[in-house]
């Protein structure tokens, strides 16, 4: 992972589930070109058409609860946010993100501090996020070695075929 990412926030509260992430109608396709174009348009018509690549989703507690469907986090991916930051995470989207790539951090305060347009700056190697916009700064817990090289690789099936030498 390049060592700052900076971008906005999207802000959003608790219970984000997977169908306002990507809603069901949308499910016919895996395509992430195609689901990036439908990302969070139940919760923000306007998330696809303004997110920018390094951009940051934030939210309350339980960020993708409700189904189990991957088509969640991989259009999130597609978006090319730097990453999602919340309170805390359903536990199969969790995987589900780190599986694809995806990079999530749980924070229990910035959500709380954080408004849509606020621009943060994240820095993984050193376990810390600034919001640049209000000049405060988080620290977070930063991924054991092995799981930040699987994000770093673009997920588990990457992961796996470096590891056999496939």
């Amino acid at each position: 992972m390049k060592n700052l990412k900076k971008g906005n926030s999207f802000c959003y509260g608790n219970d984000v589930d997977t169908d306002v992430i990507i809603p069901a109608r949308y499910l016919n396709t895996s395509d992430p070109v195609e689901l990036q174009k439908h990302c969070m348009e139940d919760i923000d018509a306007t998330f696809a058409s303004k997110v920018k690549e390094g951009d940051f989703i934030v939210a309350k507690d339980n960020f993708g609860c409700g189904s189990s469907r991957e088509h969640a986090p991989i259009a999130i991916k597609a978006s090319k946010v730097s990453a999602v930051i919340a309170k805390s995470f359903a536990r199969i989207f969790y995987r589900n993100a780190i599986n694809i790539g995806l990079v999530i951090i749980e924070s229990e305060t910035l959500p709380d501090e954080t408004k849509t347009g606020d621009e943060l700056e994240l820095d993984m190697e050193n376990g810390i996020i600034k919001n640049l916009t209000t000049d405060k700064q988080y620290p977070i817990k930063v991924f054991p070695k092995e799981i930040q090289e699987l994000i770093d690789i673009g997920g588990l099936v990457n992961y796996t075929k470096k590891k056999l030498g496939v």
